[in-house]
């Protein structure tokens, strides 16, 4: 899969906590973005004092197959007071372009994947990647019986990327279980989120619960590198070898 630079037009952005946007893009070059789940671009752009720099983006969109030429690129950004990266975005008029690097990553499932059992754990933006992936894990639901957990940790109901999504999903689909684990505020009575799999606390305190077990699971981690060492160890304390559980750090940066 070829590395590319390519320039993306903004087609719409909406807020989906208050200080995370999720932008749609297309290639405002006429070509195809073919990338896999999982995977994540590179927005380059300069400082003030002509520096350049770049950050990286995992891709939220949600396709069954490679996206074709004029299909969506999106992704979420989190906005950091002060950043460089917040102002280009946030300063970002609809038509308008940045300029763009990938996919890189290999944050992927694997089509060779044979486990029983998905253990997706997420913190913040680190769930956009499975936000993608969720075509092919219904499709490993309905093909090989294969269940997935979703930990997912916010600080309170507000803040939980894609909820509503995945809630959703998770009552479509009987082998997918959605985990929100709300470190200080729990949702509503009523809400849709009030719900059985509900965890007060973080999501390194649940891990356990969902017993790992080395014959049966592959675990993704993604997201706060303090959860990500976490759950590595707790993991491996369970007897997942390494190869058994995939990383990717989110590392904030202005």
């Amino acid at each position: 899969m070829a590395i590319q630079h390519f320039p993306l037009k903004l087609v719409s952005r909406r807020m989906l906590a208050p200080t995370v946007g999720h932008y749609v893009f297309v290639r405002d070059d006429g070509q195809p973005l073919d990338y896999l789940p999982g995977q994540f671009i590179q927005v380059h752009f300069q400082y003030a004092d002509g520096t350049a720099t770049k950050r990286s983006y995992s891709l939220a969109t949600i396709h069954d197959h490679a996206m074709g030429a004029g299909e969506s690129v999106e992704i979420a950004v989190s906005y950091v007071p002060g950043g460089a990266a917040t102002a280009l975005f946030e300063g970002l008029a609809e038509g308008g372009t940045i300029d763009a690097s990938g996919p890189f990553g290999r944050f992927c499932l694997m089509p060779a994947d044979a486990n029983r059992r998905y253990i997706l754990i997420g913190t913040g933006t680190g769930v956009t990647p499975y936000r993608a992936m969720l075509p092919l894990l219904q499709a490993a639901i309905r093909e090989r019986g294969a269940e997935v957990v979703l930990l997912f940790g916010a600080r309170n109901p507000e803040e939980l990327l894609y909820g509503d999504e995945f809630r959703q999903f998770a009552n479509e689909n009987p082998g997918f279980r959605f985990v929100p684990c709300f470190s200080r505020e729990l949702p509503a009575e009523g809400s849709p989120h009030a719900h059985a799999d509900v965890r007060h606390g973080y999501v390194q305190q649940f891990l356990a619960e969902f017993q790992p077990d080395a014959q049966s699971d592959i675990a993704y981690l993604c997201g706060n590198p303090n959860m990500v060492d976490a759950c590595f160890e707790t993991l491996k304390e369970h007897g997942l070898p390494v190869p058994q559980i995939r990383r990717e750090k989110y590392v904030s940066s202005k």
